[in-house]
């Protein structure tokens, strides 16, 4: 008997770590997510700044003593999908208006700029996950 396996047209790969939901944590997750675009011959930017951004998040706003932070890299087809899931699902982030002279609160506005697309998803309580994707390749022209 002659047995063939389906193999996937482009291989969906995937990583992910937990962190501590610290300033060492985000500035690990920043580190371990460009590494890992580096494996994968992706472009390190703007991939990079957004890990950096979503980590930063998650370990400001969405720290609980305890609890760590988990950061997901995975691309299928021709799409990156960032994901930072936190324990603070209570705590649902927002685009903050640019004010002059306040030194943060600039993040997600970053996150808005450099992403295709981004949102929040709901986990188990009490998980969020925010997440962003970005396009590999460019897309097709339309006639």
């Amino acid at each position: 008997m002659n047995q063939r396996t389906a193999e996937p047209a482009a291989p969906v790969r995937n990583f992910t770590v937990l962190l501590s939901p610290t300033p060492r944590g985000a500035r690990l997750a920043r580190l371990l997510g460009a590494e890992q675009l580096r494996s994968w011959g992706l472009p390190m930017e703007p991939a990079r700044q957004l890990i950096a951004e979503l980590a930063v998040n998650a370990a400001t706003h969405g720290r609980v003593p305890g609890r760590d932070f988990r950061l997901t890299l995975y691309v299928v087809a021709d799409t990156l999908r960032i994901e930072v899931t936190d324990t603070r699902g209570e705590r649902r982030p927002e685009v903050q208006p640019l004010s002059s002279g306040t030194e943060s609160g600039r993040g997600l506005l970053l996150v808005d700029a450099l992403a295709d697309c981004w949102g929040v998803s709901e986990g188990r309580f009490p998980r969020k996950t925010v997440w962003a994707e970005l396009r590999l390749s460019e897309p097709e022209p339309e006639f």
